[in-house]
């Protein structure tokens, strides 16, 4: 279980079906067969150097996420996993990617603020409120409005330096994490 903050922005140094990651922080206590978030898909590190790791990359886990898009070069979020003692700053985020999403806008707001608009595939409509948790590539956001099938949120300076959506630009596509207790609460519900 992650919480969307990320630590670290690493550096993919091979992709493809083998994902090599450059990176610091985050390996200060990974080993292997640990997960991590890369871009808010929960991976396994099945190599762990002094310069950074590697993780297998599934056909489920390419067509579901943007992963597959990587080159070398490309920078991605990192996010090791919660333990019992970790202040929960974010959301309840399990790296599961339900669908990717595509960048709208990404406008500036002022005092380098961003207002973040994404397209968001039809099937996920159901789980997203307005002032609900949304994980963004791996980032826990606020949905902050909702318009068909746009959902707009606001990102702060902190997280525009720190992330890869300060790259981000029009077209680009996020991974997309809804809120796991909707899913459960609409099962729940289905059933009674």
């Amino acid at each position: 279980m992650f919480t969307g903050i990320v630590e670290e922005l690493g550096t993919v140094i091979k992709a493809g079906t083998k994902l090599e990651v450059r990176c610091s922080t985050v390996l200060s206590d990974l080993s292997i067969g640990a997960s991590i978030a890369v871009n808010g898909v929960c991976l396994t590190a099945v190599a762990v150097t002094g310069e950074g790791f590697a993780a297998d990359l599934a056909p489920e886990t390419l067509s579901r996420s943007n992963l597959g898009d990587l080159k070398a070069g490309a920078r991605v979020n990192l996010e090791r996993p919660v333990t019992p003692a970790t202040r929960l700053s974010g959301h309840i985020v399990q790296g599961h990617v339900d669908a990717t999403g595509e960048v709208a806008a990404l406008d500036a707001l002022g005092d380098s603020n961003w207002w973040l608009k994404v397209r968001v595939p039809k099937s996920l409509d159901r789980y997203l409120v307005e002032k609900g948790s949304i994980t963004l590539d791996g980032i826990s956001l606020t949905i902050a409005a909702i318009d068909a099938d746009v959902i707009g949120v606001t990102i702060i300076p902190h997280t525009f330096a720190n992330t890869t959506i300060g790259q981000a630009r029009v077209g680009t596509r996020l991974n997309i994490e809804v809120d796991v207790l909707a899913k459960h609460v609409e099962k729940l519900l289905a059933r009674g």
